[in-house]
């Protein structure tokens, strides 16, 4: 999926996996930016008794490049702490939760935030309260009220939010990693010579994460503070009008767990142990034996990686996966030049005169982060393909949670981009329809009547109960 579980050891520490990175001009707020970065993949809505948080023990951060080196020039962190009232029960809540000071919660968490502009940490904000978790009618009846009391305005216009959200990425997992099967085009899949069932005829797509959870990280600023000078950024063309974004989660060096005791210390400087930019790096165009190492790095170091961008594996797997279906993409392939769309879209932004009328170039040093111009203004009427869309407010001009990140990167590693950079390459007709089957739009809504995004801050949806658990 776009992050989760993506590499060996992260996959062991889910409360420091950060799954996605959203990033857009808000659409309630337009002079704002919401940023928002998801942890703790796959929450089943039944996840009692000891239902779903942060770790008081890892450092979450999210950095904005605005100068273009792919250093952070800002950087927002959020830690933790959980509070326990009555240690004598295994109960999470004794009674119904009806505000976030309820007597009845026994397990509660806070957070404080922090920010960094070139130098220490400054606190803005401290023992902020999260929501609980979407328990059930009787636990949590009124779950809209206390996720709405859970967002927090800070000074100089800014909001945050920190805990359970419906999941809204939304990906065909269970076919995608048996043999890169795409539903839809299953009819012209390279079957290995096995004649199965159900393996001969387009079928609709079926979204892995449809019915889970996620806990996110939102918060929503003013563009002029992300801004290298301060300004409120209003010509596209600018290129102070870009910034790069990636979310990161640290855990200190040392742990030292009790001989006798459940008890444990951490200790030492901070290391981080997860990463994300761009939806889907790590996931698909980093080899297994690197995933740990990239997770480590910084962006600033990411021409390490470029030949994993610029030459991706699942290119050449398309030709092998549906024969014939991508003969000039085969034939590119072969020729063994270099993917340079790719390469602009994901490290470097996408210059001026590319695209026109469209920019979100940061310079020429190759960092994977999440490229947002913020004079480009929210569309009333956006498409979920983004960009390739013809919705320039969208992927990968940031990412919005209802774009389509899956068919928008399938598409381009198929070689619908490559016209960006060679005139002379035309796509194969399939590379213009190739998606895993899925679709969602803003207004979304699941089995149990959860609306998978809303229509301002937090912008993620309420989460899916235990009780009315749709996916039982």
């Amino acid at each position: 999926m776009s992050s989760h579980r993506e590499a060996p050891e992260i996959s062991k520490d889910p409360v420091a996996d950060s799954t996605d990175l959203y990033a857009f001009v808000s659409t309630d707020q337009p002079d704002t930016v919401t940023l928002i970065a998801n942890y703790i993949p796959l929450e089943a809505p039944d996840g009692g008794p000891n239902f779903y948080e942060f770790g008081d023990d890892v450092l979450y951060e999210i950095h904005i490049d605005n100068d273009g080196d792919a250093d952070a020039d800002i950087t927002f962190q959020f830690q933790f702490q959980s509070v326990l009232n009555n240690p004598n029960t295994f109960l999470y809540n004794t009674g119904p939760i009806e505000s976030l000071d309820s007597p009845n919660w026994n397990k509660r968490q806070f957070f404080s935030v922090a920010v960094c502009e070139n130098g220490p940490p400054r606190q803005i904000a401290s023992g902020l309260a999260c929501p609980p978790c979407r328990i059930g009618p009787l636990s949590t009846h009124n779950y809209g009220d206390l996720a709405d009391a859970a967002v927090h305005e800070l000074d100089g216009g800014v909001k945050v939010f920190a805990g359970q959200r419906a999941e809204g990425f939304y990906v065909d997992l269970g076919a995608i990693f048996d043999l890169g099967d795409l539903r839809p085009f299953e009819q012209l899949h390279n079957t290995f010579g096995l004649s199965l069932p159900g393996l001969s005829k387009p079928a609709p797509g079926v979204n892995a994460t449809k019915n889970v959870n996620v806990h996110s990280i939102a918060i929503q600023v003013p563009s002029k503070f992300l801004t290298a000078n301060g300004m409120n950024p209003t010509d596209p063309t600018n290129p102070l009008s870009t910034i790069g974004i990636w979310t990161t989660a640290s855990r200190q060096q040392a742990q030292v767990r009790g001989a006798h005791n459940a008890s444990q210390v951490s200790a030492g400087p901070f290391v981080q142990v997860s990463r994300l930019g761009n939806p889907l790096v790590n996931e698909v165009l980093i080899p297994l034996g690197k995933k740990d190492y990239w997770n480590m790095q910084q962006p600033v170091g990411d021409s390490q990686f470029a030949t994993y961008v610029e030459n991706p594996e699942l290119a050449g797997l398309l030709n092998v996966l549906y024969p014939g279906v991508f003969p000039n993409l085969a034939a590119y392939v072969t020729s063994g030049q270099p993917r340079a769309d790719l390469a602009a879209i994901l490290l470097t932004g996408i210059p001026p005169g590319i695209v026109p009328g469209f920019q979100n170039f940061t310079g020429p040093t190759q960092a994977d982060f999440l490229r947002l111009n913020m004079a480009i203004p929210a569309t009333s009427k956006p498409s979920n393909l983004g960009l390739i869309g013809g919705d320039a407010a969208g992927f990968p001009n940031g990412r919005r949670v209802f774009d389509d990140v899956v068919t928008i990167e399938l598409r381009a590693i198929a070689g619908v981009t490559l016209p960006l950079v060679d005139k002379s390459y035309t796509p194969d007709g399939a590379a213009g329809e190739v998606t895993d089957g899925l679709t969602s739009s803003a207004t979304d809504t699941t089995a149990d009547g959860t609306e998978n995004y809303l229509s301002s801050f937090p912008f993620l949806g309420v989460p899916h109960s235990g009780f009315e658990n749709p996916a039982a």
